[in-house]
């Protein structure tokens, strides 16, 4: 089975949302990379969902780095709030349409 390897780029950010299965949390993980999906087509390889060994994780990566943690913020993320998020990370001249009005 051959696997790929290629450099990261621009095209090939991955996102990687880590939830709490047991806090039944999967489902918004799953609409949220849902809509990760349709509006960066093109600009991410893909979102990887990371179920987490501790409870109360939800935890949103790019490349590794967090760009939104729960329980640092006391709450979730707004869907217009995490494009923005990972619009400034894998595609920062990316126009949201909507999700840029205030």
């Amino acid at each position: 089975m051959q696997t790929h390897t290629a450099p990261l780029t621009a095209t090939n950010h991955t996102i990687a949302i880590e939830y709490c299965p047991k806090c039944g949390w999967m489902l918004r993980a799953a609409y949220m990379a849902q809509e990760l999906l349709t509006t960066f087509t093109g600009d991410v390889f893909g979102v990887l969902l990371q179920p987490s060994l501790v409870s109360g994780t939800y935890i949103i990566r790019v490349n590794d780095a967090v760009v939104f943690d729960r329980a640092a913020e006391g709450r979730f993320p707004e869907i217009k709030e995490l494009k923005q998020l990972i619009r400034n990370v894998v595609a920062p001249g990316k126009s949201l349409g909507h999700s840029d009005k205030k």
